[in-house]
């Protein structure tokens, strides 16, 4: 590349932080997308899950930047939809060349997302929250992973803790798709197990005013689990359960944790509701992490934020220890650096990474949400938490053994 050429180049990057050159054709710098449903049913949660990659791009920037460059973040709305993820996913991989992808968040996006183009542009996705068990199963020639725990466990976890309760029978309803299904049939089967009873296990559709009908199918039970989203059915579910007066016990998953779901309901009324999520163990990884995302004024513990830190972060790196911007290669790169053997890296400490690539030492990133040693399918193990409703608001009550 000549002096004039490679002046021009710089020049067109710096001009704006929503263009950059194609990922194979880059010098210095790299270009990550984030896919995640910026309106629809989860907006509510979409915003602290993108600022966690957000805090990455910074520590990144502020630390030299990655492969000589600066890191860039372009992000697009898939609106917890696949085919408007597919969409998305055309003009972040196809227009924006980017290199990687952090997303999507519902399963149904993130597989709509890497079904549209994703596959044939052989790009790595890393979804921080999508979590039905068809993600498993996806045939993505090992370019599709994810830094939360499938929820085959979160249902498992989420029988355990109301059957620690004393909860005995429970009626659930769930959001007609990936997500829902998966989490219902999960839940179901270990409930049963535990010795409790199923009384009712119904889907319900997305959009819908009124779920009055579907409520009076699931009375069998006065304990009602409703596996949806806090911005969409969930919230309606859950407002026309408590007008009915036939529910005594109010259980959701990790879909139905924002403050938006209580909008339009007596607080009161769902005083001490349940529910579970991801969380993040005890140790000096989740410490470090808390101590920069509140540094930096972002929701530190928001439903999936540190698993989205987490995602952008292993991208970077993996990146890095790939030594292009380019997409071919980085999948085993980026197991390369989640896992052992490898001296550990905690969140934040991108400098030390990158000295250490450049030195042909291997690294192990310690994750804000846990450990990430990917399986063959691309998951991780990790711990579900409780949450309860206090005050209006919800409060993480602890680890579900």
């Amino acid at each position: 590349m000549n002096i004039l050429t490679k002046t021009l180049t710089l020049a067109a990057a710096a001009s704006t932080l929503m263009v950059a050159a194609p990922a194979i054709a880059q010098d210095t710098g790299a270009t990550l997308g984030f896919i995640g449903g910026f309106t629809g049913p989860i907006e509510s949660l979409t915003p602290p899950i993108f600022a966690g990659a957000e805090l990455v791009v910074k520590q990144v920037n502020e630390q030299g930047g990655i492969l000589g460059g600066e890191l860039k973040l372009i992000s697009a709305d898939g609106a917890c939809d696949a085919t408007t993820a597919a969409a998305a996913a055309d003009k972040v991989i196809n227009t924006d060349n980017v290199t990687a992808v952090v997303g999507a968040l519902c399963t149904g996006e993130t597989i709509g997302a890497f079904n549209g183009s994703g596959k044939s542009g052989n790009v790595v996705f890393v979804s921080p929250a999508s979590s039905a068990p068809a993600l498993t199963t996806l045939d993505d020639n090992d370019l599709v992973y994810r830094t939360t725990p499938s929820d085959a466990l979160q249902g498992v976890k989420m029988a355990s803790l109301l059957l620690s309760k004393g909860v005995q029978d429970i009626a659930i309803t769930y959001v007609n798709n990936d997500y829902g299904k998966g989490f219902a049939d999960a839940l179901s089967a270990a409930f049963t197990e535990g010795g409790g009873t199923v009384a009712a296990n119904l889907a319900h559709e997305e959009g819908k005013a009124d779920y009055r009908a579907e409520l009076g199918n699931l009375v069998a039970s006065q304990n009602l689990v409703i596996l949806a989203y806090a911005n969409a059915s969930g919230n309606t579910v859950l407002r026309q359960a408590v007008e009915s007066g036939n529910f005594t016990t109010y259980v959701g998953g990790d879909g139905m944790v924002g403050d938006d779901l209580l909008t339009g309901i007596d607080a009161s009324a769902v005083e001490g509701l349940i529910a579970t999520r991801a969380g993040a163990p005890a140790g000096d990884a989740t410490t470090t992490y808390e101590k920069l995302a509140n540094d930096a004024g972002i929701q530190a513990n928001a439903t999936y934020a540190p698993q989205a830190y987490d995602a952008a972060f292993l991208l970077a790196l993996a990146i890095e220890k790939n030594g292009s911007a380019g997409r071919e290669g980085l999948s085993a790169a980026l197991r390369d650096v989640a896992s052992a053997p490898g001296e550990k890296i905690l969140p934040g400490e991108w400098s030390k990474a990158v000295e250490l690539i450049k030195a042909g030492t291997d690294i192990d990133y310690d994750g804000a949400g846990g450990s990430l040693d990917f399986d063959a399918a691309g998951d991780v193990d990790g711990i579900i938490v409780e949450l309860a409703v206090e005050g209006g608001k919800f409060v993480e009550k602890g680890q579900i053994q």
